[in-house]
């Protein structure tokens, strides 16, 4: 059974990156897939206040991201706390011992992560601590990573440089995306923005249109050992 881990660096980015994909592969291959959320997300845009139902927003923002991976079949979710746009302030040796301590417990063969060359910063340290974290050495468990994009962060970066060569069709999943990602009440905009349900799917049949078919996620392959 293949095993995937998720590596985000906030709440939304998992479903954004490769939730019709995450949802087709459980749907139809049985994988064991977790979800490692390392920032807190919430606190560089707005300070955490109460909300209506009693929680505080960054409560209410676990909460979430428990109940849109549920969505999608994904049983396991971890989240951490590193400051939110804030990554450069940490050691990368910390963030990298975070994501080593989480793949030696779940001992993935896959990981699906952040593009290199995001906009935002805590994108980007999170790709490099994934690869850190799984240095191609003898005993290493995981044999293939791959980047997903992030809309509002990957397109946002020029000049543009995401460049995939992998295709999922998520035609029968894409909704299960939309619907994972509308939990996430505090992270979904209106459109035109492209982080908006009609950004989704836009942003889905445009790929689907360069690869034949009517939905696609697209990733950049960071390695793939046969």
């Amino acid at each position: 059974m293949k095993r995937i881990l998720i590596v985000a660096a906030h709440p939304d980015d998992e479903i954004l990156g490769c939730g019709g994909t995450i949802a087709r592969l459980l749907e139809e291959k049985g994988c064991d897939v977790m979800t490692l959320i390392l920032g807190e997300g919430i606190t560089s845009r707005r300070d955490n206040k109460n909300c209506s139902n009693g929680m505080n927003e960054l409560e209410f923002l676990k909460r979430n991201i428990i109940d849109a991976n549920k969505l999608l079949g994904i049983q396991k979710t971890i989240s951490l706390d590193f400051p939110d746009n804030q990554f450069d302030t940490v050691p990368l040796l910390e963030i990298t011992k975070a994501i080593e301590g989480i793949k030696k417990e779940f001992a993935p063969d896959t990981i699906f992560t952040h593009f290199y060359n995001d906009m935002n910063i805590d994108h980007a340290i999170t790709n490099r601590a994934v690869l850190t974290a799984t240095r191609p050495m003898q005993c290493e468990t995981v044999k293939e990573v791959y980047a997903f994009e992030v809309l509002s962060s990957t397109e946002w970066n020029f000049p543009l440089s995401f460049s995939p060569d992998t295709f999922v069709d998520i035609s029968k999943t894409l909704k299960m995306k939309q619907d994972a990602m509308k939990i996430y009440t505090t992270e979904l905009r209106e459109p035109p923005h492209p982080r908006s349900l009609q950004g989704i799917e836009i942003n889905a049949k445009n790929w689907g249109m360069k690869v034949g078919v009517k939905y696609s996620e697209a990733f950049q392959t960071l390695r793939r050992i046969f």
